[in-house]
């Protein structure tokens, strides 16, 4: 069984070791971060850290249930500190713990604790802990796997690029696919126990959903309109006209469990000339394809939406902020990435061999009359890397697999 390293994510636990400010891990089920925290933890042996130093607590293990209540787990942790050592404390998917801030809040006041906490949805980092623990932590947001590392966890080197991105799609990004070895079928299998997990347990057991079925039928309604503007309002009509009535208010609520469990992302229209957030017509894109393919019945013509996809996951993993691009009443470009309030332009196509097509992704480009960096990503191998008058086209695949710092 080979265990994927997840070097990026590693270097950023490595940068903040022994530094007085909680470490917090968030990401999708499942993502990896168990495993990143299994990495560290060697490294920090590699590095002479003793075994007693390191104290790592699971939640989802039932040899520690009875460290839910906040008191129990700080009495277990404060048993166990060495008092003249840096003590390294993990707690893996904390918001199991109720009150967890509290024994956080405690532990993090003694100067012999460097903390690393894990949580699985949105609203354990944007709810209490965001709260109470104000300026004292910083975020890593993991996702499952780039292009890049599904790449060098492949063993079969004897794939093209293509292929190999195929294969990407169709089993899916998490990490246990490609660490089992896992053919399409298991890992159909494999992905669709991770949606019922997140579907049952992070949104309707905290929101309370009375009716799942419309539930379901809204996730998979975002599922097929991935990479559309979309609000609540579209989707409650869209709902009603197919006999199911629900008001937007209720649509608006499962959408934020949806993204709060980080089945999806919000990507907020941003209005390049005005350089201001708007407030309506999100679009919305899923953690791994593959998960679409699972659910919604696709066709050849959709990979233009799927790949759409992958480049807005692999620009979260490459910058602090990404927004859908609006310019004027009807430009759209399909990504503003932000990084130091910079920004950086992304058109994203399946192919611009035709002429018409090429001018027409190019045209939203071409509107903005600044001088930051704009770019059309393909699937073109003939004309995969061309200018345009400044304007970069790349090869989307070879891009992918170009350094991702985070």
């Amino acid at each position: 069984m080979r265990r994927l390293e997840r070097q990026d994510y590693l270097n950023w636990l490595i940068k903040w070791k022994d530094q007085q400010i909680i470490k917090v891990v968030t990401g999708v089920r499942r993502c990896g971060k168990s495993t990143l925290f299994a990495m560290y933890q060697d490294y920090l042996r590699a590095q002479g850290v003793a075994p007693e130093q390191i104290i790592a607590i699971n939640f989802e293990n039932l040899d520690f249930e009875e460290l839910t209540d906040y008191k129990a787990l700080y009495r277990y942790v404060k048993e166990r500190l060495l008092p003249d050592q840096m003590n390294y404390i993990f707690l893996d998917e904390v918001q199991h713990v109720a009150d967890y801030q509290k024994a956080v809040d405690s532990l993090f006041l003694l100067e012999n604790c460097d903390l690393y906490l894990t949580g699985s949805n949105g609203y354990f980092l944007s709810g209490k802990l965001a709260t109470l623990l104000t300026g004292r932590y910083v975020e890593l947001s993991m996702m499952p796997l780039s292009f890049r590392e599904f790449c060098t966890g492949l063993e079969e080197n004897s794939l093209s690029l293509n292929e190999k991105f195929e294969r990407y799609l169709r089993v899916g990004s998490f990490p246990y696919v490609l660490r089992y070895g896992y053919g399409e079928q298991e890992a159909r299998e494999y992905m669709y126990s991770i949606y019922n997990t997140i579907l049952l347990h992070d949104i309707v057991r905290r929101l309370k959903v009375a009716d799942v079925n419309m539930l379901e039928a809204i996730t998979r309604f975002v599922m097929h309109n991935i990479g559309n503007r979309t609000s609540p309002s579209t989707i409650a009509n869209a709902m009603t006209s197919q006999g199911r009535k629900i008001d937007p208010k209720t649509v608006d609520r499962y959408l934020r469990g949806l993204t709060d469990s980080l089945l999806f992302y919000e990507a907020r229209r941003y209005n390049i000339k005005g350089k201001k957030l708007l407030a309506s017509m999100s679009k919305y894109y899923l953690c791994d394809v593959a998960l679409r393919s699972l659910l919604v019945r696709s066709r050849d013509s959709d990979i233009g939406h799927t790949l759409e996809n992958v480049v807005y996951l692999e620009l979260k993993r490459r910058y602090p902020e990404v927004y859908a691009g609006q310019y004027g009443a009807d430009g759209e470009v399909d990504f503003v990435a932000v990084q130091d309030g910079l920004p950086v332009y992304y058109q994203v196509a399946q192919t611009t061999l035709d002429e018409q097509v090429l001018a027409r992704e190019l045209a939203p480009l071409r509107q903005i009359r600044d001088n930051y960096p704009k770019y059309l990503l393909t699937l073109d191998e003939a004309f995969g890397e061309m200018n345009y008058d400044g304007i970069e086209k790349k090869n989307v695949l070879k891009w992918m697999l170009g350094e991702a710092p985070v």
